[in-house]
């Protein structure tokens, strides 16, 4: 009867054991499904970021000749010649009568 003792439980061991396996196995897909899903989503973004960046600077670059259209309005830059190429206006400071002027 002690054989069939240890026998019993050398076989409960053995099936915890092989539960134990089983679920870690199927938490380790888990995570890896999970890590892939993740490394698309990583994947997805920098890709449009990519796409983005022409455009954000297309748009920077739009708004760079407006400023530099409006100071040339306003008298404060000479229409420059190269238009990649557009120099920094000086600061602004308010004169007397109200009107900005050059610092």
């Amino acid at each position: 009867m002690a054989a069939e003792s240890v026998s019993f439980r050398i076989s409960r061991n053995t099936e915890d054991l092989a539960q134990a396996t089983h679920a870690l196995s199927q938490r380790l897909v888990k995570l890896e499904q999970r890590l892939q899903a993740m490394e698309l989503q990583l994947t997805r973004l920098h890709d449009s970021a990519s796409n983005r960046e022409p455009d954000e600077l297309a748009s920077l670059e739009t708004v760079e000749r407006l400023l530099h259209d409006c100071r040339c309005l306003l008298g404060l830059d000479g229409p420059s010649e190269d238009s990649d190429d557009l120099p920094a206006g000086p600061d602004l400071a308010p004169s007397s009568s109200g009107q900005p002027q050059a610092a």
